[in-house]
C-alpha cells in the first residue's frame, strides 16, 4: 500500500519517460509493479485532439502489468470527475479507447499542456491506478480578429518611428499552431514590428517609416495578416483604414509601463482595482486623452471596466481564483490627435476559502456480512477542494467511530475501513456520516451519508419460549387432535431464522415416540397420533428439537412432558361374589342372627383413578328389602332386623356398584342368601332352583339340535327315494326296447363251500367309518332285504337290504361304489363275512362279473 511507482508512456512526439523507451526496462518495471499487491502505477498517455470515437489510446493491461482476466474479475472501471467521460476501458481487450471526440480548445482553452486525469479501480482485492491523458493540439483553428476593420487617425506631423499598436488576432490553438507572425500589406509608409508578451502571445505595431502628407494621401488602406505555425498554415486578415489628421506631434505617455493590482475573488461588483494615468505635452484639444482596453479577451470584457476619462479600473463581474489566478490587460491612451500609448495592467486574483470540499464516493459496498474481519474496505472516497494553499488542505473524518475509520490512500483518496466486529442482532444497519473539512478561515465542511446494511450469518441457535413444557391431555382423545404448541424464536434473519420442529426419536413403553406423538415442522403444533389410555400410560416424556434453516443449521432441544388425564371410561368390576353361570353361590344366614349380622361383603374395584375410582354400593332389588342393607362405602351386607321363621329360605339381593365419575358408571351383582339353620334344608331348596335354571338354559339348545336332525333325515330319505325311482324307470325302459322274451329271474342258491370263490346266499357287508366321519356327507338306502351290508360309524345307521328277485350283482356294485364315494380320505371301508373275515369289495365285484 505504501509503494508509488510513477510510470508514464508517451505516444506520438511526447518526451515523457525517455528511459522507458527501452522494451527491456519497461518490461522489468511492469513486472515489478505486478509483484507488489495494491501498488499504484501512474501512466501518462499523449494523443492528439479530434480523434474519432473508438481510437486506441493505449494498452492499459500491458502497461499496468495486469492480466485481462484480472480486469474482468476485478470489475475494472474508470473513475472520473469530468461531466463527460472522454475515455472508455475495454476490459475484454485491456485497452483504453476514445469514448467522446475531444476538443482541446473546449477542454483546456489556452492552458498548456492540456491533460485530464482519471483513476482505474479494481476490486477483490481493491487496486487503484491513476492515468493521465495529455491532449496535443492540432491546427484546426485559423487566426481571427475581433473587428473586421481597424481605423486610425494619424496626424501628419507624426514623427518617424511613431508606433501604432495593432489589435492582436486570436487563435484557439496553442504552441506551434498558435499565431507565429503578422504580415502587413506592402506599402512605403508603415513598417511592422512584432513583439511577444510574457505569456507568449504575439502582437504587432505599425511603425511610421516615412512622413505622412495629408494633402497627397489623406487616407491609407492596409491589410494585416495573422499567420499561425500549423502545417499547412492558416491565416486571418483585418483591414486597416488610416485617416491622416492635421499635426499633433506629441503622443500620450503613460507614467508606468506596467501596473500591478490585486483583487479578492470574493470582491463585490464596483470594487476599485487600480487607475492608469497618461500625459500629453500638447495643449488644447490635442492633450485630451481617452483610455480604453486593447486586445482584451472577450470573457474579460464583462469582468473589468475602464473609465475612459479617469483611467480607473473597477470590477463589474466575478473573478474566480480557481479558474484564473491572474489577468493581464493592455490599456491604450489616445489623445485627440490620434496619438496613442499603451501600458500593461497585471491584476492578481487573491484566493478565498469559497469552495467547500467535494466528496465523491467512487466505490461502496452497501452490504457487509456480520463476520467481516476488521479492516475490511467498505468504500473508496475521493475528496477534492478547488481552493489552494491552506484553503485546499482537507481533513476527512467519520462520526461513526468504531466500528469504522477512514484511512488516506492516494492523493485526495480515502478508504473507509471497518474498525471493529459486527453483530447484526444488535445493530442491523449503519448510517455512516463522512465529513470533509478544509483548513480555511472559516473552515468549510461537506458531509455525505452512507447507508450500510449488515447481512446475517447463522450464528444464533433457536431458543424456546420455555425451558420445558408440561401439558395435560384427556385420555380417549380422538387421533390427530392438537395437544399444544411449542414455540422457538431465532434472532437471526430470513433463512437463518426459519425454524423447523422435529421429534427426537426415543422409546415409550417399547414403541417409538412417533407412534404416539407427531409435530408440525412449521408451526410447532403437537398432535396425538393415537388415542391414549390412562390405565396403560400415565405420561409421555419426549424431546422436541428446533432447527433453523442456516448452513450449517443450528438447533436446540426442549423436554416436553404430556400428562394423560383420567376419564371415567371403565365401569366398576365386582371381584366378590364371583358370578358364574354354571354354579350357584349362596351366603348362609342362620335364623338366630342378630341385627347387624354381616352376611357378606361385595368387593369391587375400578381401574380408573381419582374420583372416578370412588365406589358406592346400593341395594337395588331384594326379596325382602326390610331384612338387609348394604354399606354405602364398604359394600357390607348386614341384617337390619331380627330374622324370623316367616322369612323365606331363598333370598335374592341385587346390589349396584357406582363410581363417582361424571357421568357415573355402574355394575350389578346378584347375591343369593340362604336363611336356614342346617345345610340339608338349604341344599334341597337351591338344588331345585339350580336344576330348573340348568334345564331352562339347555332347553333351547336341544330344540335346535332336534330340528336340525329331523330336517337332515327328511332330506336324505327324499333323495334316496328319488334315486331308486329313476333307476327302476331306466331298467324298465331297457327291457321294453329289448326283443327277447321276459323271463323271470330267480337267483340260484349257492353252496356255503368257501373254496368256490362265490358269495354265500346270506352275506353281511359292514361299512365302517372313522370317528371323524361325521364331517362327511352320507347317503343311506332304504332296507332291501335281510342284513346284507351294515354301515357303522360314530353317527352312521345300519342299512338293511331286503332280499328281492331284482337284486343282482350290478346293484351290489352300485351300492358299494356309492358307499365308497361317501367316505372322505380319512374314512376306511371294511366288508366282512359271517366269520369276521375282511373282504375286498372290488374283488367281490369282479368275481361275480366273471361268473
Amino acid at each position: 500500500m505504501g509503494f508509488f511507482i510513477p510510470c508514464a508512456m508517451a505516444l506520438g512526439n511526447s518526451s515523457f519517460c525517455p528511459k522507458l523507451r527501452s522494451r527491456s526496462v519497461w518490461t522489468t518495471l511492469l513486472f515489478f509493479c505486478s509483484l507488489i499487491q495494491s501498488a499504484v502505477c501512474q501512466i501518462r498517455y499523449t494523443i492528439p485532439e479530434e480523434l474519432k470515437r473508438g481510437s486506441l489510446i493505449g494498452n492499459v493491461a500491458q502497461d499496468l502489468g495486469l492480466d485481462i482476466q484480472r480486469l474482468r474479475s476485478g470489475r475494472a472501471r474508470i473513475l472520473t470527475r469530468q461531466s463527460i467521460q472522454y475515455t472508455e476501458l475495454k476490459t475484454d481487450k485491456g485497452i483504453l479507447v476514445v469514448n467522446e471526440k475531444i476538443d482541446r480548445e473546449k477542454l483546456c482553452g489556452d492552458v498548456t499542456p492540456c491533460s485530464f486525469s482519471f483513476e482505474v479501480i479494481l476490486e477483490n482485492p481493491m487496486e487503484l491506478h491513476r492515468l493521465t491523458v495529455e491532449i496535443t493540439d492540432i491546427n484546426d483553428n485559423a487566426p481571427t480578429f475581433r473587428k473586421e476593420e481597424i481605423k486610425f487617425e494619424i496626424s501628419e506631423s507624426a514623427t518617424l518611428g511613431s508606433r501604432f499598436l495593432l489589435p492582436s488576432a486570436e487563435d484557439a490553438d496553442v504552441g506551434s499552431n498558435d499565431i507565429q507572425k503578422y504580415i502587413l500589406s506592402t506599402n512605403d509608409i508603415f513598417g511592422l514590428k512584432q513583439h511577444s508578451s510574457p505569456d507568449g502571445r504575439k502582437y504587432a505595431e505599425m511603425v511610421l517609416e516615412k512622413p505622412l502628407d495629408r494633402e497627397s494621401e489623406p487616407r491609407l488602406s492596409l491589410k494585416l495578416i495573422a499567420v499561425d505555425g500549423g502545417a499547412p498554415h492558416k491565416s486571418g486578415t483585418v483591414n486597416i483604414e488610416i485617416t491622416v489628421l492635421d499635426a499633433n506631434d506629441n503622443p500620450p505617455i503613460f507614467n508606468q509601463t506596467l501596473y500591478k493590482a490585486a483583487v479578492s475573488e470574493k470582491a463585490l461588483k464596483g470594487t476599485y482595482i487600480t487607475a492608469v494615468n497618461a500625459s500629453d505635452a500638447d495643449s488644447g484639444s490635442n492633450c485630451l486623452i481617452t483610455y480604453r482596453f486593447s486586445n482584451m479577451k472577450e470573457q474579460l470584457a464583462d469582468v473589468f471596466h475602464l473609465d475612459e476619462n479617469t483611467g480607473i479600473i473597477t470590477l463589474i463581474g466575478q473573478v474566480d481564483y480557481e479558474k484564473d489566478k491572474k489577468h493581464e490587460v493592455i490599456v491604450e491612451a489616445t489623445d485627440k490627435g490620434g496619438l496613442t500609448d499603451s501600458s500593461k495592467v497585471m491584476i492578481e486574483v487573491l484566493d478565498e476559502n469559497d469552495n467547500a470540499p467535494a466528496i465523491n464516493v467512487m466505490s461502496f459496498s452497501s452490504t457487509v456480512p456480520e463476520d467481516a474481519p476488521v479492516g475490511t474496505t467498505v468504500a473508496i472516497i475521493n475528496v477534492v477542494d478547488a481552493d489552494s494553499e491552506q484553503n485546499g488542505k482537507i481533513a476527512c473524518t467519520t462520526d461513526s467511530s468504531p466500528p469504522f475509520k477512514i484511512k488516506p490512500t492516494l492523493t485526495n483518496y480515502y478508504a473507509l475501513l471497518t474498525d471493529a466486529g459486527f453483530d447484526r442482532e444488535l445493530v442491523s444497519h449503519y448510517n455512516i456520516t463522512v465529513k470533509a473539512t478544509d483548513s480555511g478561515a472559516p473552515a468549510l465542511t461537506s458531509k455525505t451519508i452512507l447507508q450500510l446494511r449488515i447481512s446475517d450469518i447463522n450464528d444464533n441457535a433457536p431458543i424456546f419460549d420455555k425451558s420445558s413444557y408440561v401439558t395435560p391431555v384427556t385420555e380417549n382423545n380422538p387421533p390427530g387432535i392438537s395437544i399444544f404448541t411449542v414455540r422457538a424464536h431465532d434472532v437471526d434473519w430470513d433463512q437463518n431464522a426459519r425454524i423447523s420442529y422435529l421429534l427426537e426419536e426415543s422409546d415409550i413403553s417399547g414403541s417409538p415416540t412417533s407412534s404416539f406423538i407427531s409435530i408440525n415442522s412449521e408451526t410447532g403444533v403437537v398432535h396425538a397420533v393415537r388415542s391414549f389410555d390412562f390405565e396403560q400410560l400415565k405420561e409421555l416424556q419426549l424431546v422436541v428439537k428446533a432447527q433453523d434453516g442456516g448452513s450449517p443449521p443450528l438447533s436446540s432441544n426442549v423436554s416436553v412432558k404430556i400428562l394423560i388425564q383420567d376419564q371415567n371410561d371403565n365401569p366398576p368390576q365386582v371381584l366378590y361374589p364371583v358370578q358364574s353361570g354354571g354354579s350357584m353361590v349362596a351366603e348362609m344366614v342362620p335364623r338366630s342372627a342378630d341385627v347387624g349380622y354381616l352376611v357378606t361383603k361385595v368387593v369391587a374395584v375400578d381401574v380408573d383413578s381419582g374420583q372416578n375410582a370412588w365406589l358406592s354400593y346400593k341395594l337395588q332389588k331384594a326379596t325382602d328389602r326390610a331384612l338387609f342393607e348394604v354399606g354405602l362405602q364398604n359394600g357390607e351386607i348386614r341384617t337390619i332386623r331380627q330374622v324370623s321363621d316367616k322369612d323365606a329360605v331363598k333370598q335374592r339381593l341385587s346390589v349396584i356398584v357406582e363410581d363417582n365419575g361424571q357421568p357415573s358408571r355402574s355394575a350389578t351383582v346378584i347375591v343369593n342368601v340362604a336363611v336356614a339353620d342346617s345345610f340339608p334344608e338349604v341344599l334341597s331348596e337351591f338344588t331345585d332352583f339350580a336344576h330348573d335354571k340348568e334345564y331352562n338354559d339347555n332347553l333351547t339348545f336341544y330344540l335346535v339340535l332336534a330340528l336340525a336332525v329331523v330336517s337332515f333325515l327328511f332330506i336324505t330319505c327324499l333323495v334316496v327315494i328319488i334315486s331308486v325311482k329313476i333307476y327302476r324307470w331306466r331298467q324298465s325302459r331297457i327291457l321294453y326296447h329289448s326283443s327277447l322274451p321276459v323271463i323271470p329271474y330267480y337267483p340260484p342258491r349257492y353252496s356255503d363251500t368257501l373254496g368256490t370263490g362265490t358269495l354265500q346266499h346270506v352275506y353281511n357287508y359292514e361299512v365302517c367309518r372313522t370317528t371323524d366321519s361325521r364331517k362327511s356327507d352320507m347317503k343311506t338306502m332304504q332296507p332291501m332285504s335281510q342284513s346284507l351290508v351294515s354301515v357303522d360309524g360314530a353317527e352312521a345307521d345300519a342299512v338293511q337290504l331286503e332280499k328281492q328277485p331284482s337284486f343282482n350283482i350290478s346293484q351290489m356294485s352300485t351300492l358299494v361304489r356309492n358307499t365308497l364315494n361317501l367316505s372322505n380320505h380319512s374314512n376306511k371301508l371294511h366288508i366282512t363275512d359271517n366269520k369276521g373275515h375282511t373282504l375286498d369289495p372290488q374283488t367281490i365285484i369282479e368275481s361275480k362279473q366273471s361268473r
